[in-house]
């Protein structure tokens, strides 16, 4: 590594002389080697970071070690023992912590140091003798076909493909009409913004295909934790705002999966390793678990509806094996919380919001690419609302808490809804025919097995039950959201009666 005054030389060198802190659209507006991308509600917590930074940057002998290096995102004013579930601070600590020892952290959208040649599509340790099979050529007609005709960016960026040196900026004054030509965002019009440069399209999750794409041209990338949290930012807080975040990030990730940039492809076609793809479709992964998860939950409620089981009864053998498995998942995912210094209320917020997650925003996802995928409509990106403060025309007679769900008639509240309904009623059959159905002859079948599947999921779905019982205002569930959720268990309910 680099001792610190060299550190020092060299980010006055590549850094603070011509560094501009970028959004990912305009992240062609600037000359730096190096840039820093930022979303627009993060700041600067920790004022070495930029040290930090340009020390595992610089300090590596292979320029390939160092592709981009990215800070785990920390949030400032965020909620105890994060009851909306979206803080990730176990993932940043278990799961990325543990995929540097293969081609590094993935790139999170923000918080992440670029190196402008990474980014510009050009291969690690790139020279003359590869640019049989690359952008190499100096050629200004590759230079405008890859980059666009603005002469300014195609000189810039030969010298940073060259790393050759470039002439400081004497009147800024001239770059205005370069600036507006990037403003209107159509400077990437028959080029390979998009692609090859720049920030991946075709995804709503376009920083882990971004990231993606420069591991598998052979770039690594380096996660940097410090203390205090190199950048802060906020966290959404209530139901819509969270589910809404979690639907984009789950449609993004099934786009990713279906599409040419499948990480496998990736793998067997360009220099992703083969670790490194299985940490991607990890992530990629989650919304296609929705369906699977949905049908589980549907499972319970439909046996005991229709007096049947598919679980050992408690006096057989066989039921230990569900049993232990159910206690064992859940004991290692409580002990890495307790590894990571979380509490225990911490683990319980967060499983509960899988379960959450699951049946509502990673379901609504994944009919959402479903449906693209068949031509029949297109991809929205949805803004995620972060703002903090409850509403003053809220009925909300409990007084306003911000780790309290909230809900509004958004259809991703159906789903989960219909599903909290559901349970309590096989519940309360199940419940009524143990009591009551030995009497009339009709013995229940179901055993303690699909109860405590039911119950458990009342109990993850709480919030819900809370919304649909005794919630007000804000904290109450829709009429809209309820009349259609109880047509969906209706209909449920209909569909065990036939069988």
């Amino acid at each position: 590594m680099l001792m610190k005054t060299e550190v020092e030389s060299a980010v006055t060198k590549h850094f603070f002389l011509s560094l501009s802190v970028q959004t990912r659209v305009s992240a062609v507006m600037t000359n730096a080697p190096i840039m820093l991308n930022m979303d627009c509600d993060m700041f600067v917590n920790n004022p070495q970071a930029v040290l930090h930074a340009m020390c595992l940057l610089l300090g590596f002998d292979d320029e390939a070690s160092s592709g981009f290096v990215q800070a785990p995102q920390r949030f400032y004013d965020a909620l105890k023992d994060d009851p909306f579930g979206n803080q990730m601070e176990c993932f940043f600590k278990r799961f990325i912590s543990g995929v540097q020892g293969v081609q590094g952290a993935f790139y999170a959208g923000t918080g992440c140091f670029h190196r402008r040649k990474a980014v510009y599509g050009v291969p690690p340790n790139f020279n003359g003798a590869e640019r049989e099979d690359t952008i190499g050529s100096s050629s200004y007609k590759e230079l405008h076909t890859r980059f666009g005709n603005s002469e300014e960016l195609n000189e810039s960026a030969r010298n940073i493909i060259w790393d050759l040196s470039s002439k400081p900026m004497v009147d800024i004054s001239s770059r205005i009409e370069v600036a507006k030509a990037v403003s209107a965002c159509n400077y990437d019009i028959g080029t390979c913004w998009g692609q090859e440069v720049g920030w991946v399209y075709g995804s709503l999750t376009e920083d882990i295909l971004t990231g993606q794409r420069i591991h598998a041209m052979g770039w690594r990338s380096v996660l940097m934790v410090t203390e205090p949290p190199a950048f802060m930012g906020s966290a959404p807080i209530g139901g819509p705002a969270c589910l809404t975040q979690f639907k984009r990030w789950a449609t993004g990730q099934s786009e990713i999966i279906i599409s040419r940039n499948n990480p496998i492809l990736a793998t067997m076609f360009k220099r992703l390793k083969f670790r490194q793809c299985l940490a991607y479709l990890i992530v990629l992964g989650w919304p296609l678990r929705a369906p699977f998860e949905l049908c589980y939950g549907l499972l319970g409620p439909y046996c005991i509806l229709t007096n049947q089981s598919f679980l050992p009864k408690a006096s057989e053998d066989g039921f230990s094996v569900p049993l232990a498995l159910f206690i064992s998942y859940n004991t290692y995912n409580f002990m890495e919380y307790m590894a990571c210094g979380l509490s225990a209320r911490a683990w319980w917020n967060n499983h509960r919001m899988q379960r959450i997650i699951s049946v509502s925003a990673w379901t609504l996802a994944f009919l959402t690419v479903l449906l693209k995928s068949l031509g029949l409509s297109e991809t929205v990106f949805e803004v995620t609302g972060k703002d903090k403060s409850m509403s003053d025309d809220d009925d909300n007679t409990d007084g306003a808490d911000p780790g309290r769900f909230t809900f509004d008639s958004l259809p991703v509240f159906i789903p989960v809804t219909a599903l909290a309904m559901l349970n309590i009623v096989a519940v309360t059959v199940g419940a009524c025919r143990v009591a009551f159905g030995t009497a009339e002859g009709v013995p229940c079948a179901p055993g303690i097995g699909e109860f405590m599947c039911c119950g458990w999921l009342v109990l993850c779905f709480f919030p819900f039950v809370r919304g649909i019982v005794w919630g007000k205002g804000s904290y109450g569930i829709p009429w809209s959201v309820k009349l259609k959720a109880s047509l969906l268990v209706a209909m449920f309910v209909t569909f065990c009666k036939r069988n």
